[in-house]
C-alpha cells in the first residue's frame, strides 16, 4: 500500500483539540494505518488577511488502501466535520487538511495535484514533515523532505525569476525586491550587441550566450549578503537559452564551461518561473517595441520558453513556484507569500 504524507493545521477555537481530533480520526479509518506523527509546530500566518491568530501545524505519515482521489475527500469530509469553512483564500481556518505526498505519485487534475504544489519550500510545512517522513522523496524535484529543509536551511535568502523573453521576469523582481526590500540583482544586455545577434543568429549565437554567461557568473559569482536578494534571471536559464540558439556542434562545449561556472554561483532558495503561451509573448514584445527584437518570431519564443520550462522541470532543480494566475497583483501575492514561507 502506498505511503502518503498529510500536512494539517488550524489556527481557530481549540487548535491543539482540532489536530488531535483530525488525526484521530484519520487514525480510526479501516483502511488506513497511521505510521508517525510530527510534534504540533506553533507558526506565524503566511499570506491572506492580516491579523490572524498563529497556527499549530504537523504533519501525519500514514498507509492507505484509499485511492488518491479517495484519500482527499476522505479529508476534505473531516474538514467539514471539523467545522472548516472555505470562505477565503490563505483565511483562518479551523483545521486544514492537505494531501503532500501520495508515495511516488505525480497527478495534476482539476480537483487535486499530488506532490501539493507548494510544499517544497514552506516552512511550516516541511519541519514537521521531516519529523514524520523526512526520507520521503518529491517525486519531480528529486530530494528527500528532509533535504528540501536542509535547502531552506542552508540557502542564501534568494529568488531568482525565470522565464522566456517577455515573460515579466523584470517586472516581477522589481515588485519582489520592493516588498522584500532586497537586493535587486538585474542583468545589463548589451542592446548592440542583441541587434547583431538577432539580426543572424547564426553567426553571433555563440559569442552572445557566452557574454551572457560571463555577466551572470560575475553577478552571482559572489557570496551574497544575508538578507533578500532577487534576480530577474535564472543561472540555469543560461543551458535553456543556449540549448534554443547554439548549432548543434557547439552545445557539447557550451555546457562544459556552464556546468563548470554553475558550481561557483549562488543558487536560490526558491524559482518563480514565469510562463504564457508563446502568442501572447510575442504580443508583449510588439508592445515594448525595442528595436533589437522585432525579428522575434512566435515559433522563436515558443522554442525558448520550452526550453526555459524543460529546464526547471529536471530533478534536482529543487523548490519552483509556477504561478498560474494570470492577474499581476496575484501573481505577485503568491510570489510574495511563498518568499515569507521560506524565511
Amino acid at each position: 500500500m502506498p505511503v502518503c504524507l498529510i500536512g494539517i493545521g488550524s489556527n481557530q477555537a481549540a487548535r491543539r483539540d482540532n489536530l488531535e481530533s483530525a488525526a484521530a480520526r484519520l487514525a480510526d479509518h479501516p483502511r488506513i494505518e497511521l505510521l508517525a506523527r510530527s510534534a504540533w509546530l506553533e507558526t506565524v500566518p503566511i499570506g491572506g488577511p492580516s491579523g490572524q491568530p498563529r497556527f499549530l501545524n504537523g504533519a501525519l505519515k500514514l498507509e492507505t488502501s484509499l485511492a488518491p482521489q479517495e484519500l482527499f475527500e476522505l479529508l476534505q469530509q473531516i474538514e467539514i466535520q471539523l467545522g472548516r469553512r472555505r470562505e477565503q483564500r490563505w483565511g483562518p481556518r479551523t483545521i486544514d487538511l492537505d494531501l503532500l505526498l501520495y508515495g511516488d505519485l505525480v497527478m495534476d487534475a482539476p480537483s487535486l495535484t499530488v506532490p501539493h504544489p507548494r510544499m517544497a519550500w514552506r516552512r511550516f510545512v516541511l519541519e514537521p514533515a521531516a519529523e514524520a517522513a523526512g526520507e520521503m522523496v518529491h517525486p519531480t524535484i528529486g530530494w528527500t523532505v528532509a533535504r528540501l529543509l536542509r535547502h531552506l536551511n542552508a540557502s542564501p535568502p534568494y529568488i531568482a525569476v525565470a522565464g522566456g523573453i517577455a515573460a515579466g521576469k523584470s517586472r516581477l523582481a522589481e515588485r519582489l525586491a520592493a516588498d522584500l526590500d532586497a537586493r535587486l540583482i538585474e542583468e545589463r544586455p548589451d542592446w548592440e550587441r542583441l541587434e547583431s545577434f538577432y539580426s543572424n543568429p547564426a553567426a553571433n549565437a555563440w559569442e552572445t550566450e557566452l557574454a551572457f554567461l560571463d555577466q551572470r557568473i560575475e553577478l552571482l559569482g559572489k557570496d551574497l549578503p544575508n538578507c533578500w536578494a532577487v534576480s530577474d534571471f535564472w543561472f540555469d536559464q543560461s543551458a535553456a537559452f543556449a540549448g534554443a540558439w547554439l548549432p548543434p556542434s557547439r552545445i557539447d562545449e557550451y555546457m562544459r564551461r556552464f556546468e563548470a561556472a554553475r558550481q561557483g554561483v549562488a543558487q536560490p532558495r526558491l524559482l518563480v518561473l514565469l510562463d504564457a503561451p508563446a502568442e501572447t509573448l510575442h504580443d508583449r514584445v510588439r508592445e515594448r517595441g525595442r528595436a533589437s527584437e522585432r525579428r522575434l518570431t512566435v515559433a522563436h519564443l515558443d522554442r525558448i520558453r520550452r526550453k526555459v520550462v524543460e529546464r526547471a522541470a529536471r530533478p534536482g532543480v529543487g523548490p519552483v513556484l509556477r504561478p498560474q494566475a494570470t492577474d499581476w497583483e496575484e501573481i505577485a501575492a503568491e510570489a510574495l507569500a511563498a518568499a515569507r514561507a521560506t524565511e
